[in-house]
């Protein structure tokens, strides 16, 4: 198991696993997607880190660290995106690169990483819980288009 940060070459793959994350979304052109690829690569302080296994990439996590003027302006950063192929669910991947993501906010010198999920079941809640992420410190909004 091999933990990095994607490059331009992991769009297919990248893409492959963001199908198993959200599968009722239109399918993207390839233009958009190249396109949209491209910029989120060039995006200072995003970084998209996957797990690579045995040349295959099976899990994928995108952290964005945002510039702060408060908490001594140290940066904040956010998880997005946290998927593993569901042939290798269950073993170990995507802990493995949200703790991989978690070392580079800290790295980055963050005060805070946040995550929301939609998932309802315990059993994702209480993976994110063994992962470090505490629910309840903060009430989350979300806001989207009417």
């Amino acid at each position: 198991m091999q933990l990095r940060r994607a490059d331009e070459g992991d769009l297919a793959a990248i893409l492959r696993l963001l199908r198993e994350l959200n599968p009722d979304d239109p399918a993207l052109s390839i233009e958009v997607a190249v396109a949209n690829w491209r910029v989120m690569l060039a995006q200072s302080g995003l970084a998209v880190y996957v797990v690579e296994l045995n040349g295959d990439l099976v899990a994928t996590c995108t952290l964005l660290v945002v510039p702060n003027l408060t908490r001594n302006a140290r940066p904040y950063a956010l998880i997005e995106n946290v998927v593993t192929l569901s042939a290798h669910r269950g073993q170990g991947y995507a802990r493995a690169v949200l703790q991989f993501a978690l070392a580079q906010a800290w790295q980055a010198n963050c005060y805070k990483v946040m995550l929301s999920t939609s998932a309802r079941s315990e059993g994702v809640l209480e993976f994110y819980r063994r992962c470090g992420f505490v629910d309840g410190v903060k009430t989350g909004f979300v806001a989207v288009p009417s």
